[in-house]
């Protein structure tokens, strides 16, 4: 894995980072981003599990994760900037927060992924993450939206 540039830092969001985690998000995806409301309550609700990476004063990637409850937890999106993928940085978000749910108690960390995204699912798999057997679930978010449910036992 490649080191990350010594001036990228990852930190728990700061609400002062709403306006920068919307344009990261729909930088990094343009045909789904959250709205900046659903944003700001995922940062009310489960501020200490959003987790950024900043570069130079600037966000370029995120993890939104759940605090554990009855020792399961989620990862709802992983995102890096275009111009910041193939450096290490997915992995680097992710390892910091499986790490964080560990020490929290969680023994189960789930998520969703789109089936396509060979990348994401290599990601997830070399983190001991396993695909359900059933497959993907068509239409899971919507029409034409299938996604794959992934499970870590920590």
């Amino acid at each position: 894995m490649p080191a990350l540039r010594p001036s990228v830092r990852v930190r728990i969001i700061a609400k002062q980072d709403l306006s920068d985690l919307a344009g990261l998000d729909h930088e990094v995806f343009p045909d789904d981003p959250y709205p900046v409301s659903v944003l700001r309550q995922f940062m009310d609700t489960f501020a200490g599990h959003l987790l950024v990476a900043e570069d130079n004063g600037g966000l370029c990637g995120y993890v939104l994760a759940t605090p554990p409850n009855a020792g399961e937890s989620w990862i709802f999106s992983l995102g890096v900037a275009p111009t910041s993928r193939r450096q290490g940085l997915g992995r680097q978000l992710m390892s910091e927060t499986l790490m964080r749910l560990r020490a929290e108690g969680t023994r189960t960390v789930l998520l969703w992924v789109e089936p396509r995204n060979a990348r994401a699912v290599t990601l997830y798999e070399s983190f001991g993450f396993v695909p359900d057997p059933a497959g993907p679930r068509k239409n899971h978010f919507g029409p034409g939206e299938h996604r794959l449910l992934m499970t870590l036992t920590l």
